[in-house]
């Protein structure tokens, strides 16, 4: 799939110095929105199954996406407004690489997801739980389906050229993305290349594929849905039913609505605070004239809130160092920002090369912190291990050597405190749980890990969750 986007738009580039500009935009649009049955439709609900990957999870920096199955795929758009919710089940293809999906052979994962002009949440029960950092992807995504795309040039002012028998469109909805739609002469889309921001890879490519077009009841619709994001292929669709005008409430939840990132300081030792209060922890390790925080997770306004709370707690000292434990989007996704107040990102050596290249390209089409500050990332590599250390402090991080999670995982030992910090490889279960029937893998190799180092661990600080005393892992991965 990959190679036939690159080729298409090779191809489109040939053209384009046969291009020539069309008379009318808005005609052609509302040709396309006739064709396609747009005219009359303020809501569309699609069903698919299919394959997919999951962006930003790469096992190894810089390679393609984890595969996964998609057995069930449905999306409510309503066009009116501007809302999207999008119900999935998925499971790993492969069984290397990140993401929420339980481990190869274990389960399944069910997202519900939402979004609603900017605001943004999941249901993953009965209550909802916001979601700001995936809000520009999921806007992003309402307004380039077939009909969206359509429906936001008609009033972005596009700009529409003829190039190879095709009505090339192009437009850009300010602060969100940019998309540009190829339109056959039958009016019906073909392809959108647009470009989003993202935390991590910076103004980020995107291209969609739609072929297989029938009608549906009376609205046109692709049977077949293509899609790669960032180089690598996220997601191959087909398209089994479709439904215009289907009812499709989507109220924001109030829970949502007044949403706030807010962070709350735990002082685990002289010097050591646990800052959590959302989905992603950090903790704050303070030495004799510097500080070090490790994780900055997310986006800007998750890093931003951190970064803040770190200036109340020790307001005399730099942030010298941000420790990423592995180069995962979730968990990268403040380093922007965290590179914006000055300070050097220590991250994996596999990744060092990559994050440099990712860091390079900006966030153009909506400044973050970094862009804002005029700043250049710096980055330090780890190499398996690196110790850093005063003489009122030790902080060493380490591989986790032979997890499936990622290359170039790491962890951090406080040896003083007998703290051991790390993300993903174990999330503590919540109070008084039983323990699982089946060990989790990530958690026997985590305390193989531990093992191997020697380590006389007192309590665990995990980047998700909350802190345990060691003995939890070790019942939890039944050692």
């Amino acid at each position: 799939m990959l190679r036939h986007a690159l080729a298409s738009l090779f191809a489109a580039g040939l053209l384009a110095g046969c291009a020539t500009p069309t008379a009318d935009p808005g005609a052609v649009l509302r040709q396309a929105d006739a064709a396609m049955g747009g005219t009359q439709l303020r809501t569309l609900r699609y069903a698919a199954s299919g394959t997919g990957a999951t962006y930003g999870q790469a096992y190894v920096p810089g390679t393609a996406w984890p595969r996964i199955n998609i057995p069930s795929y449905a999306r409510w758009i309503d066009y009116e407004n501007a809302a999207l919710r999008e119900d999935s089940v998925r499971t790993r293809a492969e069984p290397n690489g990140g993401g929420a999906l339980p481990l190869m052979g274990l389960g399944e994962q069910r997202v519900s997801a939402w979004v609603r002009g900017n605001q943004a949440w999941n249901m993953t029960g009965p209550a909802p739980a916001a979601a700001p950092v995936a809000a520009e992807g999921r806007i992003h995504d309402l307004w380039t389906t077939p009909h969206g795309v359509v429906k936001a040039a008609l009033r972005n002012n596009a700009s529409v050229r003829s190039e190879g028998g095709l009505s090339v469109v192009s437009f850009a909805q300010p602060g969100l993305y940019r998309a540009t739609a190829w339109i056959g002469a039958d009016g019906l889309v073909q392809r959108v290349d647009s470009v989003m921001p993202h935390p991590v890879s910076g103004d980020t490519q995107v291209s969609t594929l739609y072929s297989g077009w029938r009608d549906w009841g009376g609205v046109k619709f692709p049977a077949r849905i293509t899609q790669s994001m960032g180089g690598y292929p996220v997601l191959d669709l087909n398209v089994t039913e479709v439904q215009a005008n289907p009812a499709f409430a989507s109220d924001v939840p109030a829970l949502v609505a007044q949403f706030a990132e807010r962070v709350e300081s735990t002082r685990v030792a002289d010097g050591v605070w646990y800052l959590s209060g959302g989905s992603h922890h950090s903790v704050l390790v303070e030495f004799a004239d510097h500080l070090m925080l490790i994780e900055a997770p997310l986006y800007d306004g998750r890093a931003n809130a951190v970064l803040a709370e770190v200036r109340r707690l020790v307001p005399n000292k730099p942030l010298r160092y941000v420790v990423n434990s592995h180069h995962h989007f979730d968990h990268s996704g403040g380093l922007r920002a965290a590179a914006a107040t000055g300070a050097t990102l220590v991250v994996s050596e596999p990744a060092r090369a990559w994050f440099e290249q990712a860091f390079a390209t900006p966030n153009a089409v909506r400044p973050d912190a970094l862009a804002q500050s005029g700043r250049r990332a710096t980055f330090l590599g780890v190499n398996g291990t690196r110790t850093f250390s005063d003489a009122t402090r030790t902080v060493q991080v380490h591989f986790i050597e032979g997890s499936p999670h990622a290359q170039g995982f790491m962890m951090a030992w406080l040896p003083r405190e007998r703290l051991l910090v790390e993300a993903d490889a174990y999330t503590p279960a919540a109070p008084n749980s039983p323990p699982p029937a089946q060990a989790n893998p990530l958690h026997v190799n985590l305390v193989n890990n531990v093992q191997r180092l020697g380590w006389d661990v007192d309590r665990i600080l995990p980047l998700h969750g909350r802190i345990v005393p060691f003995t939890e892992l070790r019942t939890a991965a039944k050692m």
